[in-house]
């Protein structure tokens, strides 16, 4: 089997389902580490048997790695990508692909200049029951989606945002639940619905005043195709409750797939306590099948760690893409989607306005799309 040489950016939680994965896929020869702090570069070396470094250019130079995956915080995607791609290396970035439209269109730009694949991490498209869902919408089995929402209840206590420094700062982090609990769902949505038209939101913080950043958000979106839409998305429901993505057919059918339950998964943390399935079925002949849908998933779910699962099939997934020469199953251009419908929501807040897609970088401006100027 072809293989290619692998690299992880960042040696933080997500870093290690990462590393677990490129260690043990036959399509990948797992060959490095880079980070800012060199010995904790080093101490994460250690554990996979690779080598440590805290330049990306160096990295790539001297392992020959083809591969990087970029595990950073989120602000800090933009740079590592920019330098790998324009070293040759296909770059897989954790969600979201960045905190800002003005990095994703730097990444973008830097994957299509270098003629390498840029992929964002989406694994939940990889859940058997999301499959289903997808599956019966390209069938046409509720005709054409018209409305879909999505509805994520959490939980993010102190000592969450306490485990690493950089967590509930706006300029560190990015941003709250929409920059890093939503993209998962914000992602599903857009992937089922079709492209976005318009959105109107809100955001706030209902009830963590140790953080700067929003816990809460909602939105209303209206989809090219003319469906409509709308998104709930909390972190404020102690200890959690669920997340769940519907759609709703033309046809009066609906589909849908709880993709959480209870307690949300941390990287490096917890896992993940409730096996996704499809909550949701009116296809006309289908609804009995829902159980024995449910029982088989659930038999997938239970076959080792969930999140390493997943993590790995879309690891798989760009490596193929690299070697097939094909665009991988989430594209950097779905990951700035997904930056683009948080973006208008937080500039909808500040403008009072609903924001048109396609969503320009917002340059040379100093309130960060709306975050910094809540009113």
């Amino acid at each position: 089997m072809a293989q290619l040489k692998t690299a992880v950016i960042g040696y933080g939680k997500v870093a290690h389902l990462h590393a677990q994965a490129l260690r043990d896929l036959p399509a990948s020869e797992f060959v490095g580490v880079c980070g800012r702090n060199l010995e904790r570069a080093q101490a994460f070396a250690q554990q996979y048997g690779i080598a440590a470094f805290d330049s990306v250019t160096e990295m790539i130079e001297r392992t020959g790695a083809q591969v990087v995956v970029v595990c950073t915080p989120h602000p800090n995607h933009a740079a590592p990508t920019v330098e790998a791609a324009r070293l040759g290396a296909h770059v897989l970035v954790e969600k979201p692909l960045a905190s800002t439209l003005a990095d994703c269109d730097a990444m973008i730009a830097a994957a299509e200049e270098s003629g390498v694949k840029l992929g964002v991490i989406s694994q939940r498209r990889f859940y058997e029951p999301v499959q289903r869902v997808r599956r019966a919408i390209e069938a046409g089995k509720i005709g054409q989606p018209a409305l879909g929402t999505v509805v994520m209840y959490g939980w993010r206590d102190e000592a969450y945002y306490r485990s690493d420094p950089w967590r509930g700062q706006w300029t560190a982090e990015g941003g709250g639940v929409l920059v890093n609990q939503a993209p998962h769902q914000l992602d599903l949505l857009q992937w089922l619905m079709g492209p976005i038209d318009e959105v109107f939101g809100y955001w706030d913080n209902l009830n963590h005043p140790t953080i700067e950043v929003e816990d809460t958000a909602v939105a209303v979106l209206r989809f090219k195709s003319g469906g409509v839409g709308s998104i709930v998305v909390s972190n404020s429901q102690r200890p959690g409750i669920y997340g769940k993505v519907h759609i709703h057919g033309s046809n009066g059918a609906s589909v849908g797939v709880q993709t959480e339950g209870g307690a949300m998964f941390i990287a490096g943390m917890s896992s993940i306590l409730e096996a996704p399935y499809n909550d949701l079925w009116t296809v006309p002949g289908e609804e009995s099948l829902v159980d024995q849908w449910r029982a088989e998933d659930r038999a997938a779910f239970e076959q080792g760690d969930p999140a390493l699962r997943y993590i790995t099939l879309q690891n798989q997934d760009f490596l193929d893409a690299v070697l097939e020469d094909r665009a991988p199953a989430v594209t950097g251009q779905d990951g700035r989607v997904t930056v683009e419908l948080f973006t208008a929501i937080y500039r909808s807040q500040r403008d009072r306005a609903p924001v048109k897609f396609p969503v320009p970088a917002d340059v040379g401006t100093e309130q960060f799309d709306g975050r910094l100027t809540r009113r």
